[in-house]
């Protein structure tokens, strides 16, 4: 058993894993009202009924043929509007490179501990890129069943590769073509969304800091078996603040979305990227695009690992709030004016204030 004092250290979320621990440490434990909605993500994949995460095929993205553009766009716009999440194939990013990425991640979280460790961050003193696992951020002291490798990979003139793992050899290589390739799609997708909203293409991508200040920071998400999964959660329940989140997996389930009040989980599609609208994009559509409640659960039987891209803009330069083509008399902004960095600290004291409300009940 792990003695209060192990625990409230906060270790690697691999070694208790590995410990042999049959609980897990309490503050792993959901608060109550969590715990109801917490199932077994093996059997709740494979559920047929109810709504789906929506698949769009980028296939026809650019047809030369309008008709067949238009639709795909369309889809792809819809998507945005009804969940703000979908699958992307036929994304334009080979399977190949795909396939080295996940490896290279992989190879780094196979590598003992205690080599991962000479990539630790200090997050106590603000800077968290490199290896970690959560702190505890709000008031309840929750913990998430996960540890993270997280770093900026893009504008390639900001990233600091001195604190990107050394192995496998190739990971600098494959990491860094991916982040470039994924950057494209960025724009792709941006000028839709932008169409979409009536606005000419390159709107939104000027809106978040354009080609020289949209930031690409990629989290690798590592979840250990978990002895007591319907207990924990490995990512709890969030919106992202980006433009837009990209993400691969290895196929093991446990992204689930909160849709029309319910808890669905997302299939997992062969080749495709899960996208993401984040609180930037449904702040500047005054929230026509939505930016989807979701969560992760672990499992007993497999380690999951996710590979998330956040599309964020500049903390300070840019005032997010609604565009005014998306504001009218009845339709008046949802959002205050606020600087990206100020939309994250304001959610972050909301969730402090929510945790003391529950401690106090």
């Amino acid at each position: 058993m792990v003695t209060s004092s192990i625990a409230a250290a906060a270790p690697r979320v691999e070694s208790l894993s590995s410990s042999g621990i049959q609980s897990i440490p309490k503050e792993y434990v959901r608060p109550q009202e969590e715990l109801t909605s917490i199932g077994d993500v093996f059997e709740e994949e494979k559920k047929k009924d109810g709504p789906q995460v929506p698949t769009i095929d980028l296939k026809e993205i650019d047809s030369e043929d309008q008709v067949i553009r238009v639709k795909c766009r369309e889809q792809l716009k819809q998507a945005a509007v009804d969940w703000g999440v979908m699958h992307l194939v036929n994304h334009g990013i080979s399977d190949d490179l795909i396939e080295k990425v996940k490896k290279a991640g992989q190879a780094f979280f196979d590598l003992p501990i205690e080599e991962k460790e000479r990539h630790a961050n200090d997050q106590a003193s603000g800077n968290v890129q490199g290896y970690g696992s959560k702190l505890a951020n709000n008031a309840s002291g929750q913990l998430e069943w996960e540890d993270y490798f997280f770093h900026l990979v893009y504008p390639e003139d900001k990233r600091d590769l001195s604190i990107w793992p050394k192995t496998p050899a190739d990971y600098t290589e494959v990491t860094s073509e991916y982040a470039r390739q994924l950057r494209s799609l960025a724009t792709k997708i941006l000028s839709i969304l932008s169409v979409g909203l009536g606005l000419e293409e390159g709107r939104l991508e000027k809106e978040v800091g354009g080609l020289e200040e949209l930031m690409l920071q990629m989290k690798i998400n590592y979840y250990p078996k978990c002895p007591q999964p319907e207990l924990a959660l490995g990512v709890e329940a969030h919106t992202d603040v980006s433009a837009l989140t990209f993400i691969l997996h290895n196929m093991v389930p446990g992204l689930q979305l909160f849709y029309q009040g319910k808890w669905v989980t997302a299939k997992c599609v062969p080749n495709s990227i899960v996208m993401h609208i984040g609180d930037t994009i449904e702040i500047l559509s005054n929230g026509k695009y939505k930016s989807i409640l979701h969560r992760g659960l672990v499992n007993k039987e497999k380690v999951r690992i996710s590979w998330a891209v956040f599309c964020e803009p500049p903390k300070e330069k840019i005032i997010l709030k609604p565009l005014p083509e998306t504001v009218s008399e009845s339709e008046p902004p949802l959002f205050p004016p606020r600087t990206f960095h100020q939309h994250i600290q304001h959610k972050l004291f909301r969730k402090t204030q929510d945790a003391l409300l529950i401690k106090k009940v």
